[in-house]
């Protein structure tokens, strides 16, 4: 059962779209809300896995809404407006509907929601098995966009909350895993722990520089400078033999 919150300032498009949503079981709307003030109180309280989101609202858009959370649902937008389409899935939303919303619309958008689970549950499963090697390829997704990255390819991990961001290439997605959680399925010989927020990849490391308190500062590959607190440069120096 997926728990949803409705947010639109019209009680007919709310109330047409709980009609419609009737007919999907595992879609349970457990609130609504009028505005973007109103959508994050009830986001943040209730933790819902899905929100339908209007974008012109009075006061604040929906993009403002998003941009306010910590942690941000999987979104449908629903708008009587086309012109935010290309906008929507920068945001990573999963569909974008217009209204009045077609029956057949909203079941791909929901089927959408289904293989995102799936995905997200196989990627899980993935994280769970045993140590990992700079050769292993995780699965990791972003709203829409999904990649097969290999380890090697992963330059710095950073904490976000309970998730942690993969910085590869020029992407810098959010899985849902704790970075104490990574660090014991990572490879300690390539990837180290800098410091509370982040691993790196040793073998991503351009440039090692003195830092405050006898700390390092790493500058990798993609630019990124992430310092080596005291306590961990003690045992990053060890490993690198400096």
């Amino acid at each position: 059962m997926q728990k949803a919150i409705i947010i639109d300032d019209e009680r007919l498009a709310r109330n047409e779209l709980k009609k419609l949503l009737l007919e999907f079981p595992e879609i349970e709307v457990i609130e609504e809300a009028t505005n973007a003030k109103e959508g994050i109180e009830k986001i943040e309280t209730l933790n819902p896995d899905l929100i339908f989101l209007d974008i012109q609202m009075p006061g604040k858009t929906g993009f403002d809404m998003l941009q306010e959370l910590d942690r941000i649902p999987q979104v449908i937008f629903t708008t009587a407006y086309d012109e935010y389409a290309l906008k929507a899935f920068e945001v990573n939303a999963l569909d974008y509907l217009m209204k009045p919303i077609e029956p057949k619309r909203l079941a791909d958008a929901l089927q959408k929601l289904i293989q995102a689970e799936e995905k997200e549950l196989a990627a899980q499963q993935a994280f769970s098995r045993g140590l990992l090697t700079e050769n292993d390829q995780v699965f990791v997704k972003d709203g829409e966009r999904c990649w097969f990255v290999k380890l090697s390819e992963v330059r710095l991990f950073e904490s976000v909350g309970n998730y942690a961001k993969v910085f590869f290439a020029g992407n810098k997605p959010l899985i849902l895993k704790s970075l104490n959680a990574l660090e014991e399925r990572l490879d300690e010989k390539t990837f180290f722990r800098a410091n509370r927020k982040h691993i790196v990849n040793l073998r991503m490391i351009e440039k090692i520089e003195p830092y405050f308190n006898g700390g390092l500062l790493l500058d990798l590959q993609g630019g990124e400078k992430v310092e080596v607190s005291r306590r961990q440069a003690v045992k990053f120096k060890e490993m690198m033999s400096l």
